[in-house]
């Protein structure tokens, strides 16, 4: 090859891989919105890229083997690949708007995965095929020119090299630069633009200011050249053993990737950052490893008589997976190591999941190349052809997903699973070559298989639920797309939790869990039909069940945790009356059915999971106001413990895009977890109530209605009032409102809009998750402090009612402050002399204000028996700041006042 070409090629097939990679982030994350989870995102994505790149070198590589115009093949699929890509932005969302309707809105688990992966594989397709199709046309195009020239072939693995480099940075640059900053299309349009940048240097390469007839000319290659150097075929070495053995290397390959992933989701935070950092972690041990043996192989192993390696590199493989897997034992330890030594930080939290990363997948991965380079040379060194060896190997890899994510270690458990592969490479080991019978490959061996043995005996199971002392694991179940357990504290508390590092809610949450499904079913005038999007422990969507007027359906994306549920409401006697519990995927549901309902109140999703970030987007937010009733309220609830300003302005940005007259409430006046809801309606109108349910259609010009409205609320099936809740009266209800549309507008800014192309919540909620920089209370402070409301966002017009509103919230942000800086303490002198004034100031400011009084009321009583003088002054304050309220006399009454 000339001097030009030598620089030229593995730029061109860096460009390559960054494309490629490149495009497999964003499309994951695109189909991720039609299929509900990025995990199963990830497995249908891989399954598609490898089945796609099978086919490609299946039904082209042989013809590319044979063809006197490779170049010509390799030029026509770059150009495939960029032009697919290119119709895939425009396509995308059509298309999954079309498989969300197919799959239905209740589908049964094989149908939805058999769509899912289908539907992947079918849609990318084209440009899969054309990347499988690539690599054959490469190794036929460089392996001719260094025959040609006399050169060895070892410049093939640097063009190799180089491409995995580029896949490495496409996966990095992707996931930490271009989507955040410019969104999905964009990044496809960067890739498209890499494919042709190909094209172009490709051309050049081979073309350099020749003339016509040498153009022409350099189109061909000589009849009958061949890429394969010619050598022994090896009495022991059968083709069909060759393909078999390339097959299982990509299965068990892939499988034991995609089975650590899901072991390492139950430690890592499970961001989009994680699975970046995992996947480029492969990729460089894999090609490291490749080149490692590339190196080692000409300076000690070209001995074409000997076939040792062919039992010792599976050997080592499934050795170096048992030591993968001793390694994911001993993971939660040395993650506690490394963020001891790292330190703080959003680069030393990535710097401590990069080092759990390269325990699990850095040996295993450096066999792993070594592995696959020697068989691709000894499938050469017999003659077979290199696409036909890469098209069995792809086949295998794209079967790795679906067999090892959904089948097998949901079924038998991540620690079978990986057993199950080990083993797979000590059978190789013993299948690929009769060298194994030497006495040091045989000891080797049984030393391997009793380390296997003993794993699967003494081994524990690879879930890492953390258990504090004195709480024991309730249960525990493994899913297809994460694991489910649910942890009891010393104090009988149950906490449900996914992957062991997202907590849905717990027994003792059911006051603000439904004050959720209140609130909401409150705000409308009269609701028949509810539907709740996301589960949890079933708290919130089971209070509204116990509404004997309302019809509640409630989805749950994962199966186990509408099993877990089951738990949390049996102890929280919420089982009486349960809601139609459905597993789907909300958006899927949302787009798919055709039910319409008058209420529609979505989960506080944690903003930073696994494709949670799709459920805050513009797009969704339009899709839910198609499915409410006429008159229909939505209520988003937001977790903004969990949230930083930038993403809380940017999906209230997205929901005003969706209903510009929306208002925010507080879920309660919690200020460690503090939860924000968005209302909006269906038609643009302030919020509406009525006296009856008959008349749907009367605005709230007066208090008088909205206390008609709690006054009359159905009765529930569980014996408990509104009062539970902290519902007492409509002040209650109309005080959570904090924000109007005009102050949220304000609020919200010019900050970018959270949409499915660029997915900002999804890329900037991990860093506060990663290295918080404030706390949830100083947030919630902030957030209230540039918003407002006025009597008149809440239906209220009259002079007097519109005075009792905003003396109601006045008090309320009194009180809230009043808990800014207070610390929660047993001695009620002590818990007084912190908060009396800030809340005595509250209860002078409304005198319908109740949660201000009820704590000072009880403090006072508390108190009474020591320091009789004191009570009496905060009693005789409470009388006369609120005489409607008869405890604080009856009090002083009982002392003798």
């Amino acid at each position: 090859m000339t001097t030009r070409a030598r620089r030229v090629a593995p730029v061109l097939m860096g460009l390559s891989g960054f494309a490629g990679l490149g495009y497999q982030m964003v499309w994951t994350q695109q189909c991720a919105l039609w299929l509900g989870f990025e995990a199963a995102a990830v497995l249908a994505v891989i399954t598609a890229f490898f089945g796609g790149l099978a086919l490609g070198a299946i039904l082209v590589g042989g013809r590319i083997e044979r063809s006197a115009h490779p170049l010509r093949w390799y030029l026509a699929c770059e150009a495939l690949i960029g032009l697919w890509g290119l119709v895939l932005i425009v396509l995308m969302q059509p298309v999954g708007d079309a498989v969300e309707h197919w799959i239905g809105a209740e589908p049964t688990v094989w149908w939805q995965w058999t769509v899912t992966f289908g539907a992947s594989f079918l849609l990318l397709l084209p440009a899969t095929a054309a990347m499988g199709a690539t690599l054959p046309a490469i190794e036929r195009i460089v392996g001719a020119r260094a025959d040609e020239a006399g050169e060895d072939k070892r410049s093939i693995a640097g063009l190799y090299a180089a491409n995995t480099l580029g896949a490495v940075l496409g996966v990095l640059l992707a996931t930490f630069w271009l989507v955040p900053a410019f969104g999905l299309s964009a990044t496809a349009g960067v890739c498209v633009a890499l494919n042709a940048v190909c094209v172009v240097g490709a051309w050049q390469w081979l073309h350099p200011g020749r003339s016509s007839a040498a153009l022409h000319d350099a189109w061909r290659l000589p009849s009958g050249t061949s890429t394969h150097r010619s050598g022994p075929a090896g009495a022991r070495w059968t083709r069909a053993l060759a393909l078999t053995l390339f097959a299982l290397s990509g299965l068990l390959g892939i499988g034991y990737e995609v089975v650590v992933v899901r072991v390492l989701s139950q430690l890592n935070e499970d961001t989009v950052y994680t699975f970046a950092l995992l996947l480029a972690v492969y990729l460089v041990g894999t090609s490291l490893g490749a080149a490692s043996y590339q190196r080692w192989w000409r300076r000690w192993g070209k001995q074409q008589e000997e076939d040792w390696l062919s039992s010792l590199l599976p050997g080592v493989l499934g050795a170096t997976c048992l030591i993968g897997l001793a390694a994911l034992w001993a993971a939660p330890a040395l993650k506690s190591g490394a963020v001891n030594v790292f330190g703080t930080g959003f680069a030393a939290a990535l710097g401590a999941e990069a080092l759990l990363a390269v325990a699990a997948f850095g040996l295993p991965t450096l066999a792993m190349g070594a592995w696959f380079s020697h068989l691709s040379a000894q499938a050469m060194g017999q003659g077979t052809a290199f696409g036909r060896a890469l098209a069995v190997n792809t086949l295998g890899a794209a079967l790795a997903a679906p067999l090892f994510g959904v089948v097998i270690a949901p079924w038998c458990g991540p620690k079978a699973a990986l057993l199950l592969i080990a083993g797979g490479y000590l059978v190789a080991a013993v299948a690929g070559s009769k060298t194994w019978r030497r006495p040091t490959m045989a000891a080797m061996t049984a030393i391997a298989t009793i380390a296997l043995i003993v794993m699967a005996v003494v081994g524990a199971p690879l879930a890492f639920v953390e258990v504090p002392d004195g709480a024991r694991l309730v249960s525990y179940a493994e899913g297809s797309m994460a694991s489910v357990s649910v942890v009891e504290d010393g104090a009988g508390v149950a906490r449900l939790r996914i992957n062991n590092r997202q907590q849905e809610g717990s027994s003792a949450s059911l006051f603000v869990d439904g004050r959720q499904a209140l609130l909401p079913v409150l705000l409308h005038p009269a609701p028949h039909r509810a539907l709740f999007l996301g589960l949890g422990t079933g708290a919130t969507s089971g209070a509204a069940a116990q509404d004997v007027s309302l019809q509640v359906d409630a989805v749950e994306l994962l199966p186990e945790v509408i099993e877990a549920s089951l738990h949390f409401t049996r102890a929280l006697g919420l089982d009486g009356a349960m809601p139609r519990l459905v597993a789907a995927d909300a958006r899927r549901f949302v787009r798919a059915s055709e039910a319409r309902y008058d209420v529609i109140v979505s989960d506080n999703f944690h903003p930073a999971r696994s494709g949670s970030g799709a459920l805050y987007t513009r797009e969704h937010f339009a899709a839910l106001r198609e499915r409410l009733a006429p008159q229909g309220l939505f209520c988003q609830w937001l977790p903004s413990h969990q949230l930083d300003l930038d993403s809380l302005r940017s999906i209230t940005r997205a929901f005003l895009a969706a209903y510009p007259d929306a208002f925010a409430v507080l879920a309660a006046n919690s200020l460690e977890t503090p939860v924000i809801g968005l209302v909006g309606g269906r038609d643009p109108a302030a919020p509406r109530s009525t006296a009856s349910s008959t008349q749907t259609q009367t605005a709230m010009p007066t208090l008088a209605s909205w206390h008609a409205r709690v006054e009359g609320a159905p009765a529930r099936r569980d014996g408990r009032s509104l009062a539970d809740f902290g519902l007492d009266d409509e002040f209650a209800l109309l005080g959570s409102v904090v924000a109007g549309p005009g102050s949220l507008a304000a609020f919200a800014g010019r900050v970018p809009t959270n949409t499915d192309d660029r997915p900002i919540v999804a890329y900037l909620a991990p860093r506060l998750v990663y290295a918080p920089t404030s706390t949830p209370k100083e947030r919630l402070f902030e957030f209230l402090h540039q918003v407002s409301a006025s009597p008149s966002d809440v239906g209220v017009q009259s002079p007097d009612d519109s005075r009792r509103v905003a003396a109601y919230w006045q008090a309320r942000d009194r009180f809230l402050e009043a808990g800014r800086s207070a610390r929660s303490v047993a001695d009620p002198a002590a818990m007084l002399a912190q908060v009396g004034e800030p809340l005595l100031d509250a209860v002078r400011l409304s005198p319908d204000f109740r949660p201000a009084y009820d704590p000072l009321l009880q403090m006072a009583i508390a108190l009474a028996p020591r320091d009789a003088a004191t009570a009496r002054r905060v009693l005789t304050a409470l009388r006369d700041a609120q005489p409607a309220r008869i405890e604080a006399a009856q009090a002083l009454q009982a002392m003798g006042q």
